[in-house]
């Protein structure tokens, strides 16, 4: 989206602030891979003018630098927002009103380790991150972290949304709607980045799609496909488009459009992780070198910044990301579809089990989220996902009660984990890797 133009931000400075304010908490504020998105959002957002932005990180000096930067983004924007900071996680709690979680531990070593100490065991997978043995150690060291926060919630702002960004998605969800109070959402672009797929091979624009889909974080079925403007089905368009496009482009989502007869987000990669075959869409894994190399060009970007040179364009700009869009809504009973979000399912996609976290399209107001059911998906795209719910379900249990017997077991039902001898092996492994953040939650 192209910066808006000079008149606006004039026209915004003379505008008062809304009745209607809140107060957001950022945990994880200085993640270099998400906390710029998400400042972003929030200052160029009219709804959440006046309203309070706590940021919350454990580094002193990278928290001064963000907070410095959401001082300039919020002077820059004229948003008026009242810009706090603190390493103190449960003073910032308190009377807080959405409670934004982009957190994770040790998050780039820890996950290259996930992924290659199954590849030495002979286990053949994608990403190492939301499936497979690394969903399974992601979701370990994870939940225990984040059942801290929903605890601290309860006793500080019992009432606050708790709007997570930080993967594994589904597991966080689903372990947060089974065993805590605190009302949960997950916000993922995933959708986004089929819709720019599509609109490559159908040669569309990208604005002049839309995609409505229903499944599981990074493994939903597009049940439609269709022209923004006119409302026509384009699944036709894209099956001619496809069949003779470059082969080398998502071959693997391709092969499940020939099979199933729908596109499955998000990418080749993404839903990978849950397949036996994923790693026939390729096995490369994270591009971790090209991750640091973007977190030092941020790092010395947000120092010239800081040190007086102009802003980037686009940092006073939306990402895209749709955690501010919920988050205005809300506080102002808008009444907004929100294209994505993850849930627990309770019966919103009724061929897939009530206790499993799903995504599909939500509505957001006073009242909270509301998902929107597309009605049960096809058939066999219930098989398939339920497989992966199943070992989601086994997962988070082994993670809530921090055992080792019920990981193992969540290993054996995992259709990537092609060796029962492998999976003690790198269990046995990756279990001491992650002892320090194992325990139980429950």
């Amino acid at each position: 989206m192209p910066p808006r133009p000079a008149r606006w931000r004039k026209r915004r400075k003379e505008k008062a602030p809304m009745a209607n304010r809140t107060k957001i908490v950022f945990l994880g504020a200085t993640s270099m891979s998400f906390g710029l998105n998400m400042l972003r959002d929030i200052f160029s957002s009219d709804e959440l003018q006046g309203s309070t932005l706590t940021l919350v990180g454990r580094n002193p000096q990278t928290l001064s630098k963000i907070t410095e930067l959401a001082n300039l983004l919020n002077a820059k924007s004229c948003a008026g927002l009242l810009v706090e900071q603190t390493t103190d996680r449960r003073a910032a709690l308190d009377g807080a009103g959405f409670v934004v979680n982009a957190t994770a531990i040790d998050r780039n070593r820890l996950w290259k380790i996930d992924f290659d100490v199954p590849r030495k065991y002979g286990i053949r997978h994608t990403l190492g991150e939301n499936g497979g043995p690394g969903g399974l150690f992601f979701t370990l060291r994870t939940l225990p972290l984040v059942f801290d926060f929903v605890r601290e919630m309860q006793q500080h702002c019992p009432n606050a949304l708790f709007v997570n960004f930080s993967n594994p998605e589904s597991r966080i969800i689903l372990a947060l709607g089974k065993y805590s109070p605190i009302r949960a959402l997950g916000l993922c672009h995933g959708i986004f980045m089929s819709q720019g797929d599509l609109a490559r091979i159908m040669g569309l624009p990208y604005e002049q799609v839309e995609a409505w889909g229903a499944g599981i974080n990074h493994f939903q079925c597009l049940l439609a496909i269709r022209d923004r403007a006119t409302g026509d089905d384009l699944y036709p368009l894209l099956r001619s488009r496809e069949a003779h496009y470059d082969p080398g482009f998502a071959p693997l989502s391709r092969r499940l459009l020939r099979a199933f007869g729908y596109w499955m987000t998000c990418s080749d990669e993404h839903f990978g992780e849950y397949l036996p075959y994923g790693w026939e869409g390729g096995e490369k894994g994270y591009d971790f070198a090209a991750d640091e190399r973007a977190r030092a060009d941020f790092a010395a970007a947000l120092d010239r910044v800081l040190g007086g040179a102009p802003l980037p364009r686009d940092w006073l700009t939306p990402s895209g990301e749709r955690g501010a869009a919920a988050i205005g809504a809300i506080v102002h009973n808008k009444k907004r579809v929100i294209e994505s979000g993850i849930v627990f399912n309770r019966g919103v996609i009724p061929n897939l089990p009530p206790d499993a976290a799903v995504e599909v399209p939500i509505v957001a107001d006073a009242l909270g989220v509301h998902p929107v059911s597309l009605g049960p998906l096809p058939d066999p795209i219930a098989k398939l996902l339920t497989i992966q719910v199943n070992v989601q379900q086994l997962a988070v249990e082994a993670a809530v009660r921090g055992s080792k017997e019920m990981a193992l077991q969540a290993l054996l039902i995992d259709p990537v984990v092609n060796s029962a001898s492998a999976a003690v092996k790198l269990l046995d492994e990756l279990w001491e890797v992650n002892r320090p953040y194992i325990r139980p939650c429950i």
